[in-house]
């Protein structure tokens, strides 16, 4: 592909060589340099690309995009532009044919409720007979093809590459989640977004290497508002007039508030032996009653969210209702049949903040007792250990303190920062290193109206000790437990 061809929506400099140059191959990481490539660099947090320069031009890259003025051979042209992440997104589109453009493109961002949120569209238009790809924190989707994420929203690159895949897998639509680094990075530039969703924003990674103040966080995250056509905000979240100022594209609202244009009414709580769930009643814009198999008022938002959305794909009000109980999202308030006499569940809920929401929300069912087994990570912040037993001390009947992602740390001195936190409250708890010992033990000691959470693993399948992943899969180590049991 002509050089020419990929730099028509940038503004650039051309500091030697031509635009009539070929290229081969796009690339971003200096190790996937061949003859003829183009290569993007790339200023990390880490790692600055153009320390790569004279390595790249010995394997043989042709056509180099920097922000800053190099030293190359003649044969080398030299591309200058004021942002090459920014460029790259440009580039990377036209280089897989702009493949947006033929895709229904959905973008959510917000605080919480990404995930679910992209599962639950995903689910409703597939319902409706659409062919939805997903780009999210646990995988990206392409028809049969399931790849585990590294980052919420890839690199641009990746994105559309994926964008490009979903087109030759024959989809409709891609639902994607868009987190404020991607937004900040420009990951999502190079098209624009046919519906840009932000579900809330609270305050959340805000330190040296993400955000530098929860107004920089939001700004980032309001940026997707200037990336879509239309923008679909929730009308109850008390930073509205901040989320939408500047926006350029049409807006509509959900929530609970008179003034969305997309309401939530008469909400439920459902809870049976074994099941928990919620209904409301959809009003405004549309009108009719929806039950979900995931409790919790934030389990509104997120289909409301959903539903916000699908009614754009003029989707029929029986197929949302069938979809939304029938979605689900691994490692999100996931529901796993251990007892009819009590309810067992798994959440990724891995800081104070998620978990507090969590335990605030399972104790509006009245559960007889609400038991948390959870453990914190290695080689991270010793604030969260002591943050979250003070949770959990403060909300859950009983703690089942256990191990996560030791990586480099001692499990025990962990656990031991975990008690620190529980100490500040009359909370009862009990420690057991191992988890699937700690599972076992809150299976056995299950009471009638229990409401029992394993929280912080999720959907990871993996527990991280001394710098290897080894496999370990809450699922798994339930059935094996059940199985056990049934063999004694």
């Amino acid at each position: 592909m002509k050089l020419s061809v990929l730099l028509e929506r940038i503004t650039y400099e051309i500091c030697q060589g031509s635009t009539e140059q070929e290229v081969s191959s796009v690339v971003f990481d200096s190790r996937k340099v061949s003859e003829g490539s183009l290569f993007i660099c790339i200023r990390g947090a880490v790692v600055d690309g153009h320390s790569f320069v004279e390595d790249v031009v010995k394997k043989g890259a042709k056509t180099l995009v920097v922000e800053e003025e190099v030293s190359v051979p003649d044969d080398v042209t030299v591309v200058k532009v004021e942002d090459t992440r920014y460029a790259m997104a440009y580039i990377s589109a036209a280089w897989f044919g702009n493949p947006a453009e033929k895709l229904k493109t959905i973008g959510i961002t917000g605080t919480k409720g990404k995930t679910t949120t992209t599962y639950m569209v995903k689910s409703i238009l597939e319902n409706a007979g659409y062919k939805v790809g997903l780009i999210g924190t646990i995988e990206t989707i392409v028809g049969d093809k399931v790849t585990p994420a590294s980052n919420t929203t890839p690199e641009s690159y990746v994105v559309q590459q994926s964008f490009r895949e979903m087109v030759d897998a024959g989809c409709d639509a891609v639902v994607m989640e868009v987190s404020s680094q991607g937004l900040m990075l420009h990951r999502t530039e190079g098209f624009v977004f046919d519906f840009g969703i932000f579900t809330n924003i609270e305050p959340d990674h805000i330190g040296p290497n993400e955000h530098t103040s929860f107004e920089h966080y939001l700004s980032c995250k309001s940026m997707l508002l200037k990336q879509c056509k239309v923008g679909i905000v929730n009308r109850d979240d008390s930073h509205f007039e901040k989320i939408i100022e500047g926006h350029t594209c049409s807006l509509e609202t959900y929530g609970f508030s008179q003034e969305a244009d997309l309401r939530a009414e008469q909400p439920k709580l459902v809870s049976r032996p074994g099941y928990l769930g919620i209904s409301y009643h959809v009003a405004g814009l549309m009108d009719f009653p929806v039950e979900i198999d995931i409790p919790g008022k934030f389990s509104i938002y997120n289909s409301l969210t959903a539903i916000a959305i699908c009614r754009h794909f003029k989707v029929d009000q029986d197929d949302i209702v069938k979809a939304l109980k029938n979605a689900k999202v691994k490692g999100r308030i996931e529901m796993i049949k251990v007892s009819d006499e009590f309810t067992l569940m798994i959440d990724y809920a891995h800081n104070a903040m998620a978990l507090e929401s969590l335990l605030t929300t399972l104790r509006e069912y009245n559960p007889h007792r609400l038991v948390c087994l959870f453990g914190c990570g290695g080689n991270r912040s010793r604030d969260r250990r002591f943050e979250m037993g003070e949770v959990s001390g403060k909300l859950a009947d009983l703690t089942i303190i256990t191990s996560d992602n030791p990586r480099n740390e001692e499990p025990q001195a962990i656990i031991d920062d975990i008690k620190t936190g529980i100490s500040k409250t009359d909370g009862k708890y009990v420690e057991i290193i191992d988890r699937k010992e700690a599972i076992a033990y809150a299976i056995h000691h299950g009471e009638p109206g229990d409401i029992v959470i394993l929280a912080g693993k999720g959907h990871e399948d993996y527990q991280e000790i001394k710098g290897k992943k080894y496999p370990m899969d809450e699922r798994v180590l339930i059935a094996e437990i059940l199985e056990e049991d049934r063999q004694k």
